[in-house]
């Protein structure tokens, strides 16, 4: 799924590869998927991106946006995955959309659970999306101490820690995700009670976000998760669905799984209280 380090990282490769590059053909689905969804109909596609070539590329929390001239965007949301091949590499055979360019290079698209594949021009008014180009991430370093702090502030009623990070896209795709190494790295349970915090833990908090999330982002995404190349991330997660059933790496106390607010969380009960 595509998370902060996700967006941050292929944002950086697709830049890096595709500026400039300038779209030939648009092949359509070749394996059809329910669970995908388009900005209209993916078949009028090819009349907006044909001839159009990439200027910049942009990762906004979950999503990553691909600008052309004319203001054309093509935007994927968390779910769908987004590859780029070279001219000698081979095509696959399912995907639910394919762009080829100039050079004979293509980008290929393809969802598994669910996800979504946006072609438009000018303004796509999505909530989601325009939460995530409006709402600063916590890369942003004017995303401080102060931002935070105020953020909670404002909340109208006491929820839990997760709540707070991962919910309403108070902070745009820090998901569930890379949730769990923050509150592992800030010694705070995931269930926790906002209201309940210190001065210190919320420093804490603030601290173990941006530290992490860097690390994340230094890391070329987690280790659960591909970038634009189809390679595994280089950072790798104390606590995910491949960790859990290890004991816990700062005091050896078996970690615990639960399901909580659409999602599974993972922590020590001894250093997470």
């Amino acid at each position: 799924m595509i998370e902060i380090p996700e967006s941050v990282t292929v944002g950086r490769q697709a830049t890096e590869i595709l500026t400039g590059k300038r779209v030939s053909e648009v092949i359509n689905a070749t394996s059809a998927h329910r669970f995908t969804w388009y900005n209209g109909d993916p078949e009028k596609y090819s009349d907006l991106l044909v001839g159009r070539e990439i200027k910049a590329v942009n990762g906004y929390g979950a999503f990553i946006d691909i600008l052309f001239d004319s203001e054309i965007h093509l935007l994927i949301g968390d779910g769908t995955n987004m590859r780029y091949y070279s001219p000698e590499d081979k095509m696959p055979v399912k995907f639910q959309l394919l762009v080829v360019f100039e050079d004979r290079g293509y980008l290929v698209f393809t969802v598994a659970m669910y996800g979504g594949i946006y072609a438009f021009q000018g303004r796509f008014d999505n909530p989601y999306y325009q939460g995530s180009i409006s709402k600063l991430s916590v890369s942003d370093n004017r995303f401080d101490e102060t931002y935070f702090k105020n953020m909670i502030a404002s909340l109208k009623k006491d929820i839990s820690v997760k709540a707070l990070l991962a919910t309403e896209q108070r902070i745009p795709r820090l998901g569930n995700g890379v949730l769990q190494d923050i509150l592992f790295n800030a010694r705070i349970h995931p269930k926790r009670k906002v209201s309940t915090l210190n001065e210190i833990e919320k420093v804490q908090l603030f601290g173990a976000m941006k530290s992490t999330i860097a690390e994340m982002i230094e890391g070329g995404g987690r280790n659960t998760e591909k970038d634009l190349f189809g390679i595994w991330g280089s950072y790798k997660m104390i606590l995910s669905k491949n960790t859990y059933k290890l004991p816990c790496p700062r005091c050896g106390s078996s970690i615990v799984k639960e399901a909580y607010l659409g999602g599974s969380v993972y922590y020590c009960p001894q250093c997470q209280k």
